[in-house]
């Protein structure tokens, strides 16, 4: 059990560190994300340049913070604003009953029918590709939290539903509780062990999600960077025996998502 609590405090530990450095890259990058070294491009690691240089001449390891705080930061942006679909659809199922309940399952389940990442290219193919980065992280943002949310709706209904017949919620009724105030205060409260686990399930599925859609070229553009803009380009043929360190963008996505779902499963059981 001790041993299990050390493991946990260290990924936490880990994991804050982590975000800690992609948070405060305007501190802790040697460099800006689009400053260009033009007497060093494709630079191996050194004590200038950690992990290099790209194509460019820009610095690899400032664009890794940066690229960090941008992904790690949209995923959970995009976890809230599809948990919050989620409880909006739920409650219209859940609480309210009738037509309202058939429009939110019938909406879900054709939404929930088509695959998630065909949608997501559907959808931004249908988009303009050149924009502002700024624009383009907005527009991966509605994406991802706008797609992903079915997976919860009926869990969150079949909780809300239950706690409409609870006692309490009876008596907030019989005081003279109006509908919305029951639904924002109770409702809302007592399935809020649903909608944590439900959040930090999405994060890692969006973080991946944003990095399909960098690696397609239809994420955050250019200059800005993300984890997914950066993998896409990695020269995957032959990096691991002559350029290891342009592997670190994918290094850190893996011990990210490995630190979340060690952290998932515990999250979920309380």
């Amino acid at each position: 059990m001790k041993g299990r609590l050390w493991i946990r405090r260290s990924v936490i530990v880990f994991l804050s560190v982590i975000f800690a450095w992609t948070l405060l890259a305007d501190v802790m990058a040697p460099a800006g994300y689009e400053e260009q070294f033009r007497e060093a491009p494709s630079a191996s690691p050194s004590a200038r340049f950690p992990l290099g240089t790209d194509e460019l001449g820009r610095d690899r390891f400032s664009r890794l913070l940066y690229a960090g705080r941008i992904s790690l930061l949209l995923a959970p942006a995009a976890a809230l604003l599809a948990t919050s679909i989620s409880l909006g659809l739920g409650i219209m199922a859940g609480y309210f009953g009738g037509l309202p309940e058939r429009f939110a399952l019938r909406f879900t389940d054709l939404v929930a029918s088509t695959p998630s990442l065909l949608l997501l290219l559907f959808i931004r193919a249908l988009l303009p590709l050149n924009v502002a980065p700024a624009v383009s992280v907005t527009i991966t943002f509605l994406l991802l939290g706008g797609i992903g949310w079915t997976s919860g709706v009926r869990v969150i209904a079949a909780a809300i539903s239950s706690a409409r017949e609870s006692d309490f919620i009876r008596q907030a009724v019989a005081a003279g509780s109006h509908r919305w105030r029951v639904v924002c205060l109770h409702i809302s409260a007592s399935v809020l062990p649903v909608l944590k686990a439900q959040f930090w399930t999405m994060i890692p599925m969006f973080l991946v999600g944003e990095v399909n859609l960098g690696m397609l070229g239809l994420g955050v553009s250019e200059p800005l960077p993300s984890l997914g803009n950066m993998l896409s380009e990695i020269p995957w043929t032959g990096a691991l025996g002559t350029q290891p360190w342009v592997l670190a963008p994918a290094l850190l996505l893996f011990t990210v998502l490995l630190g979340l779902q060690s952290l998932l499963a515990k999250e979920i059981s309380s």
